[in-house]
């Protein structure tokens, strides 16, 4: 439950317009510090954790397994990770490209799913939290 209310929390962050993406170049060490927030922790983890539940706990595992083999007292960049993820699959699914689209792009997506009849529509946009500023309250700014 406590997690649940933490990824709640990052979600609201993140559908501001002042959010950022989890991985992004610097510049600067100030640049670095920015970026290990709230935020970007508690996305990262809601996002490994949905990658486990897409490839399986089994695959999941192998991949950090092989990952954490690669480059065990070395350094690592955010690919390594996915492309460990890449060699447990075979090739059979670009966890590089699947992950980039969460990782590189700040905010998340809104599906809206309408039934008419048989018929059913999807439709998929960004989520951004609209809040009229003649509305907002010094309460409302710090979400």
């Amino acid at each position: 439950e406590d997690f649940l209310n933490l990824i709640f929390k990052a979600m609201m962050k993140d559908s501001l317009n002042s959010s950022h993406p989890v991985s992004s170049a610097v510049q600067s060490s100030e640049q670095i510090e920015e970026m290990f927030d709230a935020l970007s922790y508690i996305k990262g983890a809601s996002l490994l954790l949905m990658l486990k539940h897409y490839l399986s706990k089994d695959v999941f595992q192998a991949g950090i397994e092989v990952y954490l083999h690669n480059h065990n007292y070395g350094s690592a960049r955010s690919d390594d990770l996915w492309d460990s993820m890449n060699e447990i699959t075979n090739g059979t699914l670009d966890v590089k490209k699947l992950m980039k689209t969460w990782i590189l792009h700040k905010g998340f997506p809104l599906v809206t799913v309408v039934r008419k009849g048989k018929i059913i529509s999807v439709q998929q946009e960004k989520f951004l939290y609209r809040v009229e500023p003649e509305n907002w309250t010094s309460d409302a700014r710090l979400l």
